[in-house]
């Protein structure tokens, strides 16, 4: 005898073997996998996952410097961080399959699931089972009243509850709003899925900093990083613009905290559109400027030394604000690079460094002891030759390239006001004093709103979920051999907790006293629980 299975002759399997799936058969049990609830969770955990290295390391979308920083600070790791887009986590491949698979498996697993709950909604609450006894609760008594005074009153009993009256016993359930609330999470996770959707392909974010009296108009070449949605033209931007007219930040001075920020604050003045009245505003951390649709985020805020540049002949070549980089050491210690091209002779290019609370270490080194401008001081070192700004290749204004260029020395301190007589009779520069600037992100998201509501279904959905307690009860009254009419109270609760017990053993109570006969008649009744 030949085992089930095996293969005869043929070449064939026997009858018992197991069908092989078609491709048909192989898409079904694939969808269905994707569409269980398990997947979904599995997914959300993984996009949950993989936003981790979006909030430890510096994301281009939010801060370009701070990617190029960390290039600096970490040459070797940067580059394979960046092969995987860790710096651009949210518009990575990796990222948007992950959040394309749990939109996927979510609409399969949720728009079924809301229509089997809908249909359940309107269906009638479950047949009365035939045995109490085996409920989690059960109660029964007699009572001289009629089967049908006790379904009356079992109705009014069961206030609260959708009620469905049988031949002789009332079926009646409650807590709908348990299974609804967990519908509507889910869908309103879907709608967050779809607005975060939106806001990627219509919505905009760009980075730029602001020198105090500076002004700044909302187009693509204005922002040192512009991250537009796929759909997103130049022409889409709102047409607003701003101008910062004093910026005030305040530290913490004494105690534990000292040097800490209490308080940046900005003013701006700005237009909704040219031609449109100036309004003005006070812009804060937590207070952004909505223009158009648009909000302007206050990020941070830094130092941009003043510069005054005379070539050889007298003549001033240069006189401007430089924005500086803060090194992220607390203290606003800050590095920048001067360029200047049109000299009359050979270009000049510096390094600088600006400590806005200059002061000696133990060692005699240089530094900043609070990051406000107490005491502002700037270090430079000179260079000249070209600078490379017609060799057709993009140049950061926060580098400066030297390959061709000669060193002619360090400065001095210099405090505002301050010359340095460059070496070699190339000139002189003049630390002329400092303003401040701040940077800000504009963010454009016409999903905003939707995905503000669909937040709120949500979080309103889970409480629905964590808080009602579904339950089921049900009444039977039959009359017995000696003319009375016994009651059979039944239920249960389709969560854990005692709440449900205590609840229908509530309602079986008053429904006896609702029902019971004269006091002389009690010691007829019997209750079991």
């Amino acid at each position: 005898m030949k085992p089930a299975g095996a293969a005869d002759s043929t070449g064939k399997t026997g009858t018992n073997s197991p069908p092989r799936l078609s491709a048909l058969g192989w898409a079904r049990w694939a969808w269905r996998i994707l569409t269980s609830m398990r997947t979904a969770l599995i997914l959300l955990f993984l996009l949950a996952i993989g936003a981790i290295p979006g909030s430890v390391l510096p994301q281009r979308s939010v801060s370009d410097e701070q990617v190029r920083n960390y290039f600096l600070d970490n040459p070797d790791l940067a580059p394979w961080l960046d092969r995987f887009y860790l710096f651009d986590v949210y518009s990575s491949p990796w990222y948007a399959a992950i959040y394309l698979l749990l939109f996927v498996s979510l609409t399969g697993c949720v728009l079924p699931r809301a229509a089997a709950h809908y249909r359940a909604m309107r269906a009638r609450p479950p047949r009365t089972p035939h045995n109490f006894d085996r409920l989690p609760y059960s109660a029964s008594f007699t009572t001289a009243a009629s089967p049908q005074t006790v379904l009356a009153e079992a109705r009014a009993a069961l206030k609260g509850y959708r009620i469905d009256t049988r031949d002789d016993s009332v079926a009646a359930e409650k807590g709908y709003l348990r299974e609804t609330g967990n519908v509507v999470f889910h869908l309103a996770l879907l709608g967050l899925l779809i607005a975060l959707g939106a806001g990627s392909l219509f919505g905009y974010r760009g980075n730029m900093l602001i020198i105090e009296g500076d002004g700044f108009a909302n187009t693509v070449t204005s922002y040192d990083a512009y991250e537009p949605g796929t759909s997103v033209e130049p022409g889409d931007l709102q047409p607003f613009w701003l101008r910062l007219d004093d910026f005030q930040a305040e530290f913490i001075e004494e105690g534990d905290l000292t040097g800490q920020a209490a308080s940046y604050v900005a003013d701006v003045t700005y237009r909704e559109a040219p031609g449109a009245p100036e309004r003005t505003h006070t812009l804060e951390v937590n207070h952004p400027l909505s223009v158009d649709g648009a909000q302007v985020y206050l990020l941070g805020h830094g130092y941009a030394p003043e510069f005054t540049v005379t070539n050889p002949d007298g003549e001033v070549v240069f006189d401007q604000a430089v924005p500086f980089l803060d090194r992220q050491e607390g203290n606003f210690v800050s590095d920048g690079v001067v360029k200047v091209p049109d000299t009359g002779a050979e270009q000049l290019g510096f390094t600088a460094v600006f400590l806005p609370s200059a002061a000696e270490t133990a060692t005699g080194e240089l530094t900043s002891d609070f990051p406000g401008a107490r005491n502002p001081v700037v270090t430079l070192r000179a260079f000249k030759g070209d600078l490379g700004l017609d060799s057709g290749d993009s140049q950061s204004v926060y580098q400066l390239y030297t390959e061709r260029m000669e060193e002619l020395g360090d400065s001095p301190q210099l405090s505002p006001g301050e010359t340095w007589e460059l070496p070699e009779g190339a000139g002189n520069i003049t630390f002329t004093g400092y303003r401040e600037y701040i940077s800000v992100q504009v963010n454009s998201d016409p999903a905003r709103v939707p995905a503000l509501v669909a937040a709120v279904a949500a979080v309103l959905g889970l409480l629905c979920t964590l808080f009602v307690h579904p339950r089921r009860a049900w009444v039977r009254a039959r009359p017995d051999a000696d003319g009375r009419t016994v009651v059979e109270v039944g239920g249960l609760g389709k969560t854990e907790g005692a709440g449900a017990i205590t609840e229908l053993h509530g309602i079986s109570l008053r429904l006896r006293d609702r029902l019971r006969e004269r006091p002389a008649s009690d010691d007829t009744s019997t209750e079991k629980e």
